[in-house]
């Protein structure tokens, strides 16, 4: 685990989580207060944009919504080919799509999240993107080196479901027996010291 450095771990060599946006103040001229009207709660508002579209996030209880920055209309669910658009502008290496699938339940490295996009490519690390299918947003980056890593961790943390808790009873037993063996060995090592030191020295021409 110590071997991998935790930016390869993570892949940001490989994608980046997110992109700097190429749009100004002006560029979103929709009405905020027309937006925020529809929402009975605001958790946060942002400005962002999805390929060539500024857009105006919006956070909720509920989720996360985004508009169009230039009419302030909804904007509708990304499609496949605007998904795999958007993960190879995230992308930081040379690499082809191998396959694009929208999840009803992603899998454990992506959180258990429901209806994700996962976009896979060809290089040697078997790079993955996960995409939010509502926003487009890259959730995560994993590869084969995150998969290595999240295996020694899993034996290390000895939580061999989730992999996250690091308080299982499992690891905790085997953690307070291991203190146990420390605590007999050192024990058992203070009192052979006391034996050598009480034990009678044999002079020299003294019968046995």
């Amino acid at each position: 685990m110590s071997s991998l450095p935790l930016e390869k771990v993570h892949g940001k060599h490989l994608a980046n989580r997110s992109l700097s946006s190429p749009f100004i103040v002006s560029d979103y001229p929709a009405s905020i207060d027309k937006i925020t009207a529809q929402f009975e709660q605001i958790e946060g508002i942002k400005y962002s944009h999805f390929l060539n579209t500024p857009i105006i996030e919006v956070t909720t209880p509920r989720g996360v919504f985004n508009f169009d920055g230039r009419t302030g209309d909804k904007m509708p669910t990304p499609n496949e080919a605007q998904i795999i658009e958007n993960a190879q502008a995230h992308l930081l290496i040379d690499a082809n799509m191998t396959q694009a699938q929208l999840l009803p339940n992603g899998p454990r490295e992506v959180g258990h999240k429901a209806n994700v996009w996962q976009v896979s490519f060809d290089d040697w690390l078997t790079t993955t993107l996960y995409l939010d299918s509502q926003t487009g947003n890259v959730i995560t980056v994993r590869s084969t080196l995150w998969r290595i890593f999240d295996f020694f961790w899993m034996l290390h943390i000895m939580d061999y479901d989730e992999r996250e808790n690091f308080n299982n009873p499992l690891l905790i037993s085997f953690s307070a027996t291991s203190v146990l063996f420390c605590i007999t060995g050192i024990i058992l090592l203070l009192q052979n010291i006391r034996l050598k030191r009480k034990k009678p020295a044999i002079r020299a021409g003294q019968s046995k």
